[in-house]
């Protein structure tokens, strides 16, 4: 589990074809600190586990993931390519502070760049929304694109905006992202589960069924 907090922007080093699956290479500093493998790191949103990790004299230090098809398929991982920079993020503890929100490093679909719109102090972006995710945003709700914890501004039934400060555009790849670039997208887990628990005909806290 995550919280949609970036630590650390590291480096795509290196990217091995192994035809149904990639052997990805980065190179980080801080997300490593602690990190044993078989470990959990969050690369643009999406949870990886650490299969190797370079000696800790190594400069820059170096970890490797493998990204399996399905991974691929359904992620923005597809078309990465060496020296791309990524949002990184260590699995939470129990003494980690839930800065952003639950985050569970599933991407559930992948939107478009579509607008951005620079302020003074801020930048409205506008995001294409896969039409299975548009139930799960509401106006001031959360989302997770490429691994940062956003607030959704307006929620509309193709598209969603965010404002970010400048503290996010300084320190997420979301600072440099252009238009038509895909981006990792996943919903509040939250939302997910009271849509089940309705749909069962549950009435969320109360463990009864909703009778008709």
């Amino acid at each position: 589990m995550f919280t949609g907090i970036v630590e650390e922007l590291g480096t795509i080093a290196a990217i091995e074809d192994q035809g149904d699956a990639l052997r990805l290479t980065v190179a980080a500093r801080t997300v490593l600190e602690g990190v044993a493998l078989g470990d959990s790191i969050a690369v643009n949103g999406c949870c990886l586990t650490v299969a190797t990790l370079g000696p800790e004299d190594q400069t820059p230090r170096t970890w490797t993931a493998d990204v399996m098809q399905e991974t691929l398929d359904k992620t923005s991982l597809y078309g990465a390519k060496t020296g791309d920079r990524v949002n990184l993020e260590r699995a939470v503890t129990p003494q980690t502070r839930l800065g952003g929100h639950i985050v569970q490093g599933h991407v559930d679909g992948v939107g478009e760049i579509l607008r951005r719109t620079p302020s003074e102090h801020w930048e409205v972006v506008e995001i294409s929304l896969p039409a299975q995710l548009s139930r799960y945003l509401v106006d001031k709700g959360s989302i997770t694109v490429d691994g940062v914890s956003l607030t959704v501004v307006e929620a509309g039934a193709s598209s969603f905006t965010i404002s970010l400060i400048p503290e996010t555009l300084a320190r997420t790849t979301l600072g440099v992202r252009q238009v038509g670039e895909r981006v990792n997208l996943e919903a509040d887990i939250l939302a997910k589960h009271v849509e089940k628990l309705l749909a069962a005909g549950v009435v969320p806290g109360s463990g009864a069924e909703v009778n008709a």
